[in-house]
């Protein structure tokens, strides 16, 4: 279980996380939704390792990640993918996901290969695409390359950055849905940043809403998303 305590980022004199305390169960997914600017993105860069909080506390599994290398957080089994589908354009498909395996302990190297083909299972157009540049995808195809190249490093608990960010609708339910599977089939835990709230509860199990950096509410999935006066005072629908 993830668990975040009283944690606070800053950026200067701007507080982007304030005060923030929440869990993420295992082998559940957790979405964190709210406007822009409600310090979604700066909570998961925290998590990560690419932000250092000023203070609070992150745990994992009863292990403090606080002040650890991004690279030792994703040997602990922690992936991170950030918004913007960010791959590398100069690499092909393949070479893409493979840099997902860099970080993996020496024990877990022989299933490299196993763990790629199971990503080409999960989507089946890159597996077309295998030995196409990255930069000639498109939008969605790049978004399930920056997944995939995340689940190869065989994680416990994935953070989602907006993968629903600049996509067709048709595209994202293919996405969301494959996320959705995995978590159900493989015991996967999942934090879904999303500002698309209405996607986000559809598919979660628990939702935590923030503004302004601070936590507004925190309740299953289903009773955010029954929850008008809530959604029309935050989430503007």
């Amino acid at each position: 279980m993830l668990k975040i305590q009283n944690l606070v980022t800053r950026f200067g004199s701007v507080v982007a996380v304030d005060g923030i305390s929440m869990t993420a169960q295992e082998s559940k997914i957790t979405t964190v939704i709210g406007a822009n600017g409600a310090g979604k993105s700066t909570l998961l860069r925290t998590i990560s390792g690419l932000e250092h909080p000023s203070s609070g506390s992150i745990t994992w599994k009863e292990q403090s990640i606080v002040g650890m290398r991004p690279e030792d957080i994703v040997r602990l089994g922690i992936a991170h993918v950030p918004e913007g589908h960010a791959v590398i354009s100069e690499l092909s498909v393949e070479e893409n996901i493979s840099m997902g395996s860099l970080f993996r302990r020496k024990k877990n190297k022989s299933d490299v290969a196993a763990a790629m083909d199971e990503m080409y299972v999960l989507f089946p157009r890159l597996k077309e695409r295998r030995k196409q540049l990255a930069g000639t995808l498109s939008g969605g195809e790049r978004q399930m390359l920056a997944i995939s190249r995340a689940l190869v490093s065989r994680p416990q608990l994935l953070l989602l950055d907006e993968p629903s960010l600049g996509l067709a609708p048709l595209v994202v339910e293919q996405i969301i849905d494959s996320v959705n599977t995995l978590c159900r089939t493989t015991g996967l835990s999942v934090l879904l940043v999303e500002q698309n709230a209405n996607t986000a509860l559809g598919v979660a199990d628990h939702g935590v809403l923030l503004a302004l950096g601070k936590v507004v509410a925190d309740r299953p999935a289903s009773e955010l998303k029954a929850d008008a006066n809530l959604r029309a005072a935050y989430l503007g629908y």
